[in-house]
């Protein structure tokens, strides 16, 4: 059966709820994020913004300087977690293959759908007139039958974009691509893809798979695989998450070690209450920290599994010993936790076996 997968991507989302809440900042150049003066980031840019080079994750102060006039609003991510229930839950009623990617996007796999519609396409253009008509919002769709076809085809038409690549169409749709379109091609591997002769998916597809493999290690038998427009991995409903974390960049470098530990331990207390909620514990601890010259360590430490606010908080100032943060100025600070446990109880430990003898040729 040819399946029917379905990536949608609202567009510019923390900005559009900004603008749908406040028709001031209609037709303007706007980013979410912190204080120009205050190292603030940009989180989201309207598409008024990107036109001057304004993105997501650059420096504010950045932004301003590429848009003089850009309307700065603080984030409001509770507002924005609302909205986003509400997608959710309308994508939720027409299959129960939604795999989340973050707020604003996630992978449906539409092959059956509470609609009984046969075709992926008819699925999208609904979704996006239903988000339309309940949010204010636009989103962006991409029709294909795999994961990674999809996803390129949700970004082919910004905004509020439908692009549907037909199992036929497939072959002529991959000629057209360039080789850092492949999942796992960024700057760096694509400097190392370019050695090779390699700028097209098609190059990657035709290179020696030894010669690849030199290049770029294990990630090569992946991107060749894409390359022929192959990709079997299903949209997963539920992830389990891995880990969680807070971190913060403060508007002036930490340089007095209490503060350092006042912060870490705010943040370990964030995270230990992230697990409460979760009903989770968990046993690793780590910490991070970029000093003012940007340099960043990270540092970790596992134990017994735990949700414990004051454990934590503990495991992670005591993981401050093992940086510079008593001796060099701090520009950001974060905490997270991994290695994720329903139970306090950790597994009894495995009998190990005994070694083989050298005569010992049957296995045990």
């Amino acid at each position: 059966m040819i399946r029917r997968i379905l990536h949608l991507d609202m567009d510019a989302f923390y900005a559009s709820v900004e603008q749908r809440d406040d028709p001031s900042l209609r037709g303007k150049p706007v980013a979410v994020g912190g204080a120009a003066d205050q190292r603030g980031v940009v989180a989201a840019a309207s598409y008024e913004a990107r036109v001057y080079g304004v993105r997501s994750a650059i420096p504010t102060a950045r932004a301003v300087r590429l848009c003089p006039h850009l309307v700065i609003v603080r984030p409001d991510f509770d507002k924005y977690r609302r909205v986003s229930q509400e997608v959710f839950t309308l994508f939720r009623t027409v299959t129960p293959l939604v795999e989340p990617l973050s707020l604003d996007e996630a992978y449906l796999d539409v092959t059956e759908n509470a609609w009984g519609e046969a075709l992926g396409m008819t699925v999208a253009r609904r979704l996006k007139q239903e988000i339309r008509a309940r949010t204010g919002l636009t989103a962006s769709a991409g029709v294909a039958p795999n994961k990674f076809l999809a996803k390129i085809a949700s970004g082919w038409q910004k905004p509020d974009g439908l692009t549907v690549i037909a199992p036929e169409r497939v072959e002529q749709f991959l000629h057209g691509l360039p080789a850092d379109a492949l999942w796992g091609v960024g700057p760096v591997t694509a400097r190392k893809l370019r050695t090779l002769g390699i700028e097209t998916l098609i190059d990657v597809r035709r290179a020696d798979a030894d010669a690849l493999r030199a290049a770029v290690g294990s990630l090569a038998d992946w991107l060749q695989q894409l390359a022929r427009g192959v990709d079997e991995r299903p949209v997963v409903s539920e992830h389990a998450p891995k880990s969680s974390g807070s971190e913060t960049t403060f508007a002036r470098d930490l340089t007095k070690f209490e503060e350092i530990v006042d912060a870490v331990a705010q943040m370990a207390r964030d995270v230990a209450a992230w697990l409460e909620r979760r009903h989770l514990f968990a046993r690793t601890v780590c910490i991070k920290v970029r000093y003012d010259d940007f340099a960043t360590v990270t540092r970790n430490h596992s134990a017994a599994p735990t949700r414990d606010d004051a454990a934590i908080a503990a495991r992670a100032v005591a993981l401050l010993d093992r940086t510079d943060a008593s001796r060099r100025p701090v520009r950001l600070l974060g905490v997270s936790v991994q290695n994720f446990t329903t139970t306090e109880e950790e597994p009894a430990p495995r009998r190990p076996r005994p070694p083989r003898l050298p005569f010992d040729d049957e296995p045990r």
